[in-house]
């Protein structure tokens, strides 16, 4: 039987409210270290829940257990990134110095090694997870030492302290990460303007969401403002699962304040008293300094009631996610503050009108939050004297892959992939992969492309590939990535991923023909047309644009097989365009509504 002393307190702590039950569940497998069948049962009962509905949210995150995964539970990060750097021949090391097989636990119940998405941790990896907590830099020497303190049951607390050190490698700074402003100072500007005017200078500055969906900022928060509701809400995106991308990362790190205050903004603008800010829950190590910056916070009378000696009162609270990328979608992670599985839902309604407990919310990415400060602070028209025309201000690029200086490069919109190449120190390099796999893949030849949702939206991922790389490896790895994070609602998405991904791994094989080149266009046709949310839309991008761009990569894995060239691969990719209405391989704009 669970501690029920222990299951108790956290219910206890969270008012036993069944929408706060992503970190019921969370904090009891922390103590517990799984949850079983008896725990789910007893929280369901004390929330009121059906036992169906809290095992529904349990069994969809792939960070929560309803099996025992052992004392110490070691996840690789699987991104591209970290297979370059050499992860699976680690991983290798580990599961055979532990006597196991990945993704089993060992006989003993001590200990499980698997592997799960991008970590977070592009710019200084291998990386991985023990028991939640992120470890960098990982070398065969690490593993060796890694595996002697699990086989002596040495608590993870007592591990080195440098293994868990997150450097925030930033490069480059702009207009946001050298902003100069001391906490309140956007805050005070917001509230001697009012809400109308600073919804106006909001407007003016032509801020566009930073979250790769580009939607305007001002329009967003207006219409959340004007809707009818008993209470209105902001919330905060920082579940930056895209890989590839961890610019989120560094602002919770170092400028947490500017992101509070650009909540606090927004909470001004929208007419809400309560803000959440939805964290992923690879970066579980941030909740206690983001705690204690909110804690500060609220000590200088920058949060709470009476702010800043005024009526308006605002207040933050966090919430972790569990490790499901489609929660980057805004109504997904709606959903999950609400203690259900993070499935999108059918829209309209919009959240700015039925978000969070059906209320008015804005859903806004940590960066534009951000830099509604610079706003508050130098107004629209400064704001929107930066950039470009439709593409105001400055962007952060999360910068890895075969490069000598990766992490975090801001500049104003408009900047070319040959600048932030050079800046980066990438030599030799033959494919850019922009805004993650759901982005696009430039090639040499059309490195003078810009910056900016004229051109090239991002979310913030710029993945580097040198000569050395076999592009369809890169494809074949974003292809298990979609499959292994559909979330399973609609079947064009579940099926067609997974279809996908088997497909890759059969050429991989040098098992496949040109017949499943063709099948794999019909997923992606299929898949664009009817999938419920942008995960499946976007799902084959990475397959269309390395066959367009890197024909050899999959035509060498054909020619072994002697076929004839029955299949005309140029016929099919006129085809794909038809049907996508992708005359460039390069003119995507995410489908992730978390701007």
């Amino acid at each position: 039987m669970p501690d029920l002393s222990v299951i108790n307190a956290v219910l206890d702590r969270h008012h036993h409210d069944g929408t706060r039950l992503m970190q019921i569940l969370r904090e009891t497998q922390e103590s517990l270290g799984w949850l079983s069948p008896e725990t789910l049962t007893t929280i369901a009962a004390d929330i009121g829940w059906p036992r169906a509905k809290v095992e529904g949210t349990a069994s969809f995150y792939s960070f929560f257990h309803t099996q025992p995964k052992g004392r110490y539970r070691v996840l690789w990060s699987d991104n591209i990134t970290d297979r370059m750097l050499g992860n699976a021949d680690l991983l290798d090391r580990m599961c055979k110095a532990l006597w196991l097989e990945p993704g089993r636990v060992s006989e003993d119940g001590l200990v499980s090694v698997d592997t799960t998405s991008c970590t977070g941790m592009c710019d200084q990896g291998p990386a991985l997870l023990v028991n939640y907590r992120a470890v960098t830099r990982m070398t065969p020497e690490r593993v060796d030492a890694m595996v002697e303190l699990i086989r002596k049951e040495v608590p993870v607390a007592d591990w080195p302290a440098e293994w868990f050190t997150v450097e925030d490698n930033i490069r480059k700074k702009g207009l946001l990460l050298d902003h100069g402003l001391v906490p309140g100072e956007a805050l005070a500007a917001a509230l001697e303007r009012g809400p109308e005017k600073m919804l106006a200078e909001l407007k003016a500055s032509n801020l566009r969401g930073r979250g790769g969906a580009g939607f305007g900022t001002g329009l967003k928060w207006e219409a959340c403002r004007n809707a009818e509701g008993e209470a209105h809400y902001v919330v905060c995106n920082a579940d930056e699962g895209e890989p590839g991308t961890f610019k989120d990362r560094v602002l919770l790190t170092y400028y947490a304040d500017l992101v509070f205050e650009g909540m606090s903004i927004a909470g001004l603008v929208v007419g809400a008293k309560k803000g959440l800010l939805y964290l992923r829950g690879e970066y579980r190590y941030l909740l206690e300094p983001l705690e204690s910056a909110l804690a500060a916070r609220r000590a200088a009378r920058l949060l709470g009631e009476g702010i800043l000696g005024t009526p308006f009162s605002f207040d933050i609270e966090l919430h972790f996610g569990a490790g499901a990328y489609v929660c980057g979608e805004e109504s997904a992670l709606i959903e999950s503050l609400e203690g259900k599985p993070g499935k999108p839902r059918i829209r309209p309604p919009f959240p700015v009108t039925h978000g969070y407990l059906d209320q008015p919310t804005t859903v806004n990415n940590v960066e534009t939050l951000a830099a509604s400060c610079l706003i508050a602070c130098h107004g629209g028209a400064w704001y929107a004297g930066h950039g470009t025309a439709k593409s105001a201000g400055s962007k952060i690029m999360s910068v890895s892959g075969d490069c000598a200086r990766p992490g975090i490069y801001e500049y104003d919109f408009g900047v070319s992939i040959e600048q932030i190449l050079a800046d980066c120190g990438a030599t030799d390099t033959q494919a850019v992969q922009v805004s993650g796999p759901s982005g696009v893949c430039v090639a040499a030849d059309e490195f003078q492309r810009r910056i900016g949702f004229e051109d090239l939206a991002t979310a913030g991922a710029f993945m580097v590939f040198n000569c050395q790389r076999d592009m369809f490896e890169v494809a074949r790895n974003f292809a298990h990535f979609f499959a292994h994070e559909s979330c399973g609602f609609c079947t064009p998405c579940r099926v067609g991923t997974s279809v996908v991904a088997k497909l890759m791994d059969k050429l991989a094989e040098n098992h496949g023909s040109p017949y499943d080149i063709d099948e794999m266009f019909k997923m992606h046709r299929l898949m664009q047309g009817a999938s419920h949310c942008g995960l499946g839309n976007t799902a084959c991008n990475p397959l269309f644009d390395t066959l367009n761009k890197f024909r050899p990569a999959y035509e060498r894995r054909l020619k072994s097989l002697e076929y004839e060239p029955a299949f005309d691969l140029d016929a099919a990719l006129s085809q794909a365009r038809q049907m996508t209405g992708r005359d460039d391989a390069g003119a995507h704009l995410q489908n992730k509504e978390s701007a």
